[in-house]
């Protein structure tokens, strides 16, 4: 078995029935970063002493059967924006460059408690402000379906760390879909849990309203066991989960405005295949969410703006201009829209549950309306990245205008996802629905 490939989960079961070394795997997965042609373009660093040693206490509790849990000893990757204690943390930005935080992020230091390995920070969009993944600031991944494509982003090198088996599994953030878009265009799970679910301190924040951070993984299970690692809580138990009966609303309308003719297929093929397992599916078009959509420009840029309007302003050469301009649209903001708007999407997600979806266990839609685009065409043409841009996070966004939690998942058809949509606080209840999605869908 190729084990750099396997499941968090299954390493982490293969390290109980001693049939993996935790100190073996961890030089696995560092060598194969180290080597991999790609390697300098995935990982911003590598954090091999910390690795090392706690792949070696891991095997110390392995031999004493004293594990933490069942992802200790399993080694992941985390995103250049979670604080990792006396490790340079960037977050993708030159603006930061050399920035070294005390302390571990709190979801870090929950996670290296649990055992969990930390191999190292993985390459951004600058300060996770783009769906596409493109940075020419530090380095730009390569989608691992096609290296000339754009891996997705921002938590770009950290999808394709783990969809070329250079981690187990990733740690990522979503303000507006960084982590659902590069899970999906590079064959993986995705999970935006709710916001506020997980602890942001040592976070380096985009939105502060919007921000989440979650986990990019193979399966649904992967993601249960690291969302409730850090969390603090007990995993939700996603065994033989079913779409039996569940009722799915899939979210006709704005998700499929001006979408390409791939996503739509694999989305309805993956659809068809959860109807024959015996989930209930209605088709539902939402006037709250085509009201909600135009409120994005008036809440996302001028929080962002706000946050690092001192730090872009005293250097702005050193950003990349389609993203230093998308942080300055944030100026033309009023302070008075600003609050408007928030009021208005306030109600909007009220209403949303209580006339919408209150009554169904999960919304369907897909996840990207857009295959990933060529990378050179988007570094040489700005009109056209703003548009493949806007195009790429439309569908996500959704789920942050919202609040809501979502996974993506392969539809079995290349960088095709489909998205699962659940209720606020109801985390563990849409993993366990997911679960069972994947189950169908694995059954092509």
């Amino acid at each position: 078995m190729d084990w750099l490939r396997a499941s968090a989960t299954e390493q982490g079961r293969a390290i109980m029935a001693g049939l993996l070394d935790p100190i073996d795997q961890t030089e696995a997965y560092l060598a194969a970063a180290r080597h991999h042609p790609y390697g300098r373009r995935i990982y911003a660093r590598l954090t091999e002493t910390r690795a090392r040693s706690g792949a070696i206490a891991a095997h110390d509790r392995a031999k004493a059967e004293l594990r933490h849990g069942i992802l200790d000893g399993v080694a992941i990757s985390w995103k250049d924006n979670v604080d990792s204690g006396g490790t340079i943390t960037e977050a993708g930005s030159k603006l930061l460059e050399g920035r070294v935080p005390r302390k571990d992020a709190t979801v870090l230091a929950r996670a290296s408690r649990d055992g969990l390995l930390c191999l190292g920070k993985t390459h951004m969009t600058e300060l996770a402000f783009s769906g596409l993944g493109l940075n020419p600031k530090t380095a730009t991944p390569p989608n691992s379906l096609d290296p000339d494509l754009a891996p997705g982003g921002s938590s770009s090198g950290a999808a394709v760390s783990v969809a070329l088996g250079l981690a187990a599994a990733a740690i990522g953030s979503d303000t507006g879909g960084s982590i659902r878009v590069p899970a999906a265009w590079n064959g993986l799970v995705g999970f935006k849990p709710t916001h506020e679910s997980l602890p942001e301190k040592g976070v380096v924040p985009l939105c502060r309203r919007f921000d989440t951070v979650g986990p990019i993984a193979r399966t649904v299970e992967d993601c249960a066991e690291l969302f409730a690692v850090m969390a603090g809580d007990k995993a939700a138990d996603v065994a033989q989960s079913s779409v039996h009966g569940r009722r799915l609303m899939v979210l006709d309308g704005v998700p499929f405005e001006d979408a390409e003719e791939g996503p739509v297929a694999a989305f309805e093929d993956a659809v068809e295949r959860l109807a024959r397992a015996g989930a209930q599916i209605s088709r539902v078009s939402s006037d709250w969410v085509a009201k909600a959509m135009p409120l994005s420009p008036m809440l996302f840029a001028p929080e962002a703006y706000g946050i690092w309007r001192a730090q872009i302003e005293d250097a702005p050469e050193l950003m990349w201009k389609p993203i230093l301009d998308r942080f300055r649209g944030g100026a033309d903001v009023s302070a008075p829209d600003y609050v408007s708007a928030w009021d208005s999407l306030i109600r909007i997600r009220r209403k949303w549950f209580r006339e919408v979806v209150a009554s169904y266990d999960a919304v369907l839609l897909p996840t990207a309306p857009n295959l990933p685009p060529n990378a050179k065409r988007l570094m040489e043409d700005e009109e056209y990245f703003v548009r493949a841009n806007l195009l790429t996070l439309r569908n996500t966004r959704i789920g942050n205008l919202l609040n809501l939690p979502v996974v993506t998942l392969p539809t079995g058809y290349p960088a095709c996802g489909i998205s699962v949509m659940g209720h606020t606080g109801r985390d563990r209840h849409l993993l366990r629905v997911a679960s069972g999605v994947e189950a169908a869908l694995a059954s092509k």
